[in-house]
């Protein structure tokens, strides 16, 4: 091989290198918006399964919400995906507080967001979600069945709101969201159907039901406010959650209030490359 040949090889691969340096460093990132909350509230319980009569249960719960926000590279950027973590427990007694009902629940979902941006300051989001939920209800005193587990598979319609204000300078970004279920399945015994008859004798006819507003409706609200302390981004809020179903005979009654507070991070992740300190990235969020 030649002189000339190698010239030419050497003039290609550099070539080769200036341009992905140069795309690495102008084409925008798309940043991921991470924020971590801790909330406590109040929690108001009802489930015939354990009993029929009409009590209720009062008490206090705790929650930890891991929430992640990206922009996809779909419909000209204007997609955004959302994943939801939330793990929650709860302690609840009833009026004469005599017996005790705690719970244990799992909610994860992942949805896609359509995006509007009417003025500078504003998103509007609206898509759709798929939801598992998988928890518990235990009753210290029931005369029967003490436990009772929760498992829910749904699709949900999603709508937020992003909404970011300056006061003398400050930052504030306020977002709204709401999450309602509209059709998915559900596992759910029949009224005095114990456990081991569903799992030890295999009685299973009918414990898997379809849902829908008909035998199910549940609600969560979400509004927080971002905004910088020092070097952290912090994120404050209040969660509600309502569900209600009516179905094989038990109704089932959960209403939770949390007021949430955690901290959020922008970040990039991608293959291992370092950001470019005059490279742009784009926000889902901000």
């Amino acid at each position: 091989m030649n002189k000339s040949v190698y010239l030419i090889l050497i003039v290609l691969i550099f070539s080769y290198s200036l341009n992905a340096q140069i795309d690495i460093e102008e084409k925008p990132l798309y940043s991921i918006n991470e924020g971590t909350l801790i909330g406590i509230g109040g929690t108001n319980i009802r489930n015939t399964y354990f009993s029929n009569t009409k009590t209720k249960y009062d008490g206090f719960g705790l929650r930890i919400l891991n929430e992640r926000m990206k922009l996809k590279t779909l419909a000209g950027n204007r997609i955004s995906s959302q994943r939801m973590l939330h793990l929650e427990l709860s302690s609840t007694d009833n009026a004469a507080g005599t017996v005790n009902v705690f719970t244990g629940f799992v909610d994860y979902s992942y949805g896609l967001h359509y995006r509007f941006q009417p003025q500078d300051n504003l998103k509007i989001l609206t898509g759709a979600s798929a939801r598992g939920l998988l928890g518990f209800m235990y009753n210290t005193q029931a005369a029967n069945n003490t436990t009772t587990l929760h498992i829910d598979v749904d699709l949900n319609l999603s709508a937020a709101a992003i909404y970011s204000v300056q006061l003398k300078n400050y930052p504030l970004i306020f977002r709204y969201q709401v999450d309602i279920p509209f059709m998915g399945v559900l596992f759910s015994p029949k009224y005095g159907q114990s456990y081991y008859e569903i799992f030890g004798i295999g009685n299973t006819s009918g414990i898997v039901s379809f849902s829908s507003f008909h035998n199910k409706f549940a609600i969560r609200n979400y509004l927080t406010v971002d905004f910088p302390l020092g070097n952290l981004i912090v994120r404050t809020g209040y969660l509600n959650n309502a569900y209600y179903t009516d179905i094989n005979d038990i109704k089932v009654h959960n209403v939770s209030h949390n007021f949430m507070l955690g901290l959020v991070k922008e970040f990039v992740s991608f293959g291992g490359k370092r950001l470019k300190k005059n490279q742009l990235n784009q926000s889902a969020y901000y």
